[in-house]
């Protein structure tokens, strides 16, 4: 969902209808509640409540809706054209939570230092390089949580981003930026931590891993294991990778669009050690995944027999 059904659904429960916009319209929520639930109505022009449509509203909707209103209120985010999608806003809160409590610091340094682009920060937070392309308003959303007044808007992307400690004792790199963002952990284990963002490697040709022990940590997935981490090999053959130890999460159930069914013919065995293939197979029988960020990282280094 995004902004306009937001606030359409907290105006229905505040006021039992309103009027039909495109958006509205088209919208998969509010349909599924008009068709499914049957707690919604329309006539031509206009929304209506139905019976049990306000228990529904409480139970599953109105506690997020104060919360995001309050921090668009609060951040001077929230006005009319707002279109943010609610997965948008979710990220935006927590780019401030780590603002404020300091975990971004460090990484907010180097997006100045780098003159980091559009794309590169798009990578950081939402994953995808082009998300952020065109949609100004969220663009400048993030500038004002990180405090940063320019993105460079070019498509240089070879820079990487790393997280230094006192005294390493190894390096991880990460195919995600979300380690990097949470640096008391790894700073109080003496790890430092590398992100080059995901399947931009051609910048690791140029690395100095100064004789630490490098580490991958990535999505156990089609594309963090059968397409990033062999580049990674490539530029740098040291490396070694690490073993999740989360609990997966179903394919289908995340909607996650890094499918086993593109393996094919494809193997990697060869670079997996015999617990990883086992993993690996496990993973691809229960069309399943682990999401790099949910692991226990200092757990992966030991399980790796590392200097830890």
């Amino acid at each position: 969902m995004n902004w306009i059904e937001l606030r359409a659904l907290n105006n229905l429960y505040s006021n039992g209808e309103v009027k039909i916009n495109d958006t509205l319209a088209k919208s998969g929520e509010i349909n599924y509640l008009i068709n499914s639930l049957r707690i919604l109505d329309r006539t031509h022009n206009k929304l209506f409540v139905l019976e049990g449509f306000a228990e529904i509203y409480e139970k599953d909707y109105l506690e997020e809706y104060h919360r995001y209103e309050a921090f668009l209120s609060d951040n001077k985010l929230l006005k009319p054209q707002l279109r943010f999608e609610e997965s948008d806003i979710q990220i935006l809160i927590g780019i401030k939570e780590d603002m404020d409590n300091g975990n971004l610091e460090p990484l907010r340094e180097q997006i100045i230092k780098n003159e980091a682009t559009v794309r590169i920060v798009s990578l950081m937070f939402f994953k995808n390089e082009k998300y952020l392309i065109g949609k100004d308003a969220l663009i400048n959303a993030v500038k004002l949580l990180l405090d940063i007044d320019e993105l460079a808007d070019d498509k240089d992307l070879q820079y990487k981003y790393v997280l230094e400690c006192v005294n390493p004792k190894c390096i991880v790199l990460c195919e995600n930026i979300d380690f990097l963002k949470r640096p008391t952990l790894a700073r109080a284990n003496n790890i430092e931590l590398w992100y080059a963002g995901g399947k931009n490697v051609n910048k690791l040709d140029f690395v100095d891993t100064r004789g630490l022990t490098i580490y991958y940590s990535c999505d156990w997935d089609y594309d963090g294991l059968y397409i990033i981490y062999p580049l990674v090999k490539e530029k740098i053959p040291d490396i070694r990778l690490l073993t999740p130890n989360a609990i997966p999460k179903g394919i289908i159930e995340t909607e996650h669009n890094s499918k086993w069914e593109n393996i094919k013919d494809r193997n990697i065995d060869y670079l997996l050690t015999p617990k990883q293939i086992s993993v690996l197979e496990e993973l691809v029988v229960n069309n399943q995944w682990v999401i790099e960020e949910s692991n226990n990282l200092i757990d992966m280094l030991k399980t790796r027999k590392s200097i830890f």
